[in-house]
């Protein structure tokens, strides 16, 4: 049996809480969560290219502040037990920080994601901020270590080579997977195409397989 095929809980059957990592069940909180994270992606856009003049931000300021004070009370006491990032049907899992991708292929062999980039993604010239590509494949990364049965690992490193500009409000596609592996690395690959197959931008990364007691 090769490294790779190995459950890391005959190892250690406490892998999954190394370094107190929560468990991060699904979640399903109903469609209201949904109306929820669809109208603050939205907001975000607003907030980077709406101009309504001086009067008008200071509603605006107003209503955020209400929103704010409605939710504050219902902060979850730490991680893995709110509902953003461990909603699968929705894009991002539900999470904000987390462009509006989906999960469309999820295997030992390979990760499929499929979305696009918004307004608030936006560097420069109608193109996608180069800092954000980065994320996207970091996430990619994480989700083709836990399809291959590497749970708990950390990025040691990753680096990205940017083949062409990524333009917002198109739909694209990004793939990844386990190259090869050594003990307790993994290293990973992904590109970003969109729906001509054309390279927008690949990826290398190298997922390191946390020890006991490691954060």
């Amino acid at each position: 049996m090769t490294d790779s095929d190995t459950d890391p809980k005959d190892l250690d059957p406490d892998y999954e809480h190394h370094g107190g990592f929560p468990e991060y069940g699904p979640a399903s909180p109903g469609p209201g969560f949904k109306r929820f994270v669809e109208g603050m992606r939205r907001l975000q856009d607003l907030a980077v290219s709406a101009d309504p003049g001086d009067e008008l931000w200071d509603d605006a300021a107003d209503r955020v502040a209400a929103l704010v004070e409605l939710l504050e009370p219902y902060q979850a006491d730490g991680e893995g037990k709110a509902p953003a990032g461990r909603t699968p049907d929705l894009p991002g899992m539900g999470s904000l920080l987390l462009p509006p991708w989906m999960l469309t292929r999820y295997a030992p062999d390979g990760v499929e994601m499929r979305g696009h980039f918004t307004r608030f993604h936006v560097g420069g010239n109608k193109a996608v901020h180069g800092g954000v590509l980065p994320l996207l494949f970091d996430h990619m990364f994480g989700m083709v270590s836990h399809a291959a049965g590497r749970p708990i690992s950390r990025t040691a490193f990753l680096h990205v080579d940017y083949r062409k500009i990524t333009p917002i409000d198109v739909p694209l596609v990004v793939r990844g997977r386990v190259s090869s592996v050594e003990g307790r690395k993994a290293f990973v690959s992904a590109e970003l195409v969109d729906t001509d197959d054309t390279l927008l931008a690949e990826a290398n990364g190298l997922m390191v397989r946390l020890l006991p007691g490691q954060p």
